[in-house]
């Protein structure tokens, strides 16, 4: 039962991001009732309880706690999650009929669309916030509001999207959630139920979803990117009343700018992108020599700050002549000194070279292709993926090395020490990330000649891919 993940980790990058107010709870079917005994800080409880209850222990108060189908009020918990069968008045209609619907026909039809953990294969169920990393979970339950479940769905449905789809049996939200969830192996979301607001302490914008272990790592790499891309929560109010145009995203409000960019002739435009010193420069040189024409960023962040430039001028107006060396050139190490930890002179910095950067990128995209229509242009931009530039180009080319060969790399061209070039590269996504965008990936971790015959067969295959495009 030992914890296969670094639970704590996870949950508390996830109890950031989304703004938990209750613990995310670990859940766990057991197959003998004395492996109870076996879970740290496992409590017993005095009288018999509700299985809402028992989660809400967990989320609340941090307790850790376990049952067996004795402990349970009535056969209607431990009937869903396997540890009792459903007895005849329950089949029948009969129980749902005093209640909750109007025959014990409809009764029927509702007992038998509760789904249910199957009977006889477990004796107990283990209950404990997963914070703690109590033990490997079949599923977690987490309870959020709408904004934060929406965030939550939004990530999980990030890496291979498919339409989440949610169900609501009735008066048994436990069955949708926690039953669901171990039936299909998917994450399952539903409301809260009238006996978990009653007995469960479920507040009313309460939304409850049950994940397996592999999604709940799988939404937090979802939220970590769409956190870099501006998508989190709480969600800032933009204003009902005013003209939305200049805060929409251009992904939305900007087709004509990408459509520009991309351009209506034959043009391919390829980004390029990898860790630091993992060899981008070497490729775009190679692809270079096959024909590509390059824009660099790292150029044109050192062209639009070029003495007397918009940008170059707007920086020293904020930061002082301290930033200027004896050529009124910008003096790199001391803004980037300035600005190191100082989100807000950062942001500052950004937005005072970001533009320019980008009417640069306009001005050598169009004076390439007033030259070219065909042109395939490679655009090397470091931390691509980071900036959420992706969408911008037709495909997007990775340059990998190895963690350890980039560290070494990245050591020797810097003279730094290897501990100093891991909080370096720390400080981008990680290489394994970035490889999940790439349209095409080279290995650069051979010799020369085995990255250049990559490259030669990269560029067939960029002349395939225009074609493609283009329809030709």
């Amino acid at each position: 039962m030992k914890p296969k993940r670094d639970w704590e980790k996870i949950i508390r990058r996830l109890e950031l991001l989304m703004r938990l107010k209750s613990f995310p709870v670990a859940l766990r079917m057991l197959p003998k009732k004395e492996m109870l005994q076996e879970i740290p800080f496992m409590r017993q409880l005095d009288g018999k309880k509700t299985l809402c209850q028992l989660i809400t222990l967990v989320r609340s108060f941090d307790w850790t706690v376990g049952a067996v189908a004795e402990d349970f009020i009535g056969p209607t918990c431990p009937g869903i999650i396997g540890l009792a069968d459903t007895p005849p008045l329950f089949k029948d209609g009969t129980f749902r009929s005093i209640v909750w619907v109007q025959t014990r026909s409809d009764g029927k039809r509702y007992e038998e669309s509760i789904p249910r953990i199957p009977l006889g294969k477990y004796e107990a169920i283990a209950l404990a916030p997963l914070v703690y990393n109590p033990f490997e979970p079949d599923m977690a339950l987490i309870y959020a509001n709408p904004a934060q479940m929406m965030l939550l769905i939004n990530s999980l449905q990030f890496e291979d999207y498919e339409v989440m789809q949610f169900f609501c049996v009735g008066e048994s939200s436990c069955a949708d959630a926690i039953a669901r969830c171990y039936l299909t192996g998917k994450p399952a979301l539903t409301i809260p139920c009238y006996g978990e607001r009653r007995y469960g302490h479920a507040q009313d914008d309460d939304l409850v979803m049950a994940l397996p272990p592999q999604y709940v790592e799988k939404a937090l790499r979802g939220m970590e990117a769409l956190y870099r891309r501006g998508i989190r929560y709480p969600i800032s109010y933009a204003g009902a009343e005013r003209d939305l145009t200049t805060s929409f995203p251009m992904a939305y409000g900007g087709i004509d700018q990408l459509e520009a960019i991309r351009g209506k002739d034959n043009r391919l435009l390829l980004g390029v992108t990898g860790g630091i010193a993992s060899g981008k420069t070497t490729v775009a040189k190679m692809l270079e020599e096959k024909g590509a024409a390059t824009i660099d960023f790292d150029v044109l962040a050192r062209v639009v700050v070029e003495p007397g430039k918009p940008a170059w001028k707007q920086i020293v107006s904020y930061f002082g002549e301290q930033v200027l060396q004896e050529d009124r050139t910008l003096d790199r190490k001391k803004l980037s000194d300035i600005i190191f930890g100082d989100l807000e002179k950062r942001k500052k910095l950004e937005s005072f070279t970001h533009p320019q950067i980008h009417m640069e990128f306009i001005r050598q995209l169009n004076e390439i292709t007033a030259k070219d229509p065909h042109a395939i242009i490679q655009v090397v931009i470091p931390l691509l993926i980071e900036l959420n530039l992706q969408y911008l180009f037709h495909k997007l080319l990775v340059v990998y090395v190895s963690d350890e060969e980039m560290v070494k790399r990245l050591a020797a061209r810097e003279k730094i020490s290897e501990d100093q070039a891991r909080k370096m590269i720390a400080s981008q996504l990680p290489m394994k990330d970035k490889v999940g965008f790439a349209d095409f990936v080279i290995d650069n971790s051979g010799t020369v000649e085995e990255t250049r015959a990559k490259v030669d067969e990269l560029w067939e295959r960029l002349k395939s891919v225009q074609k493609e495009i283009r329809g030709l």
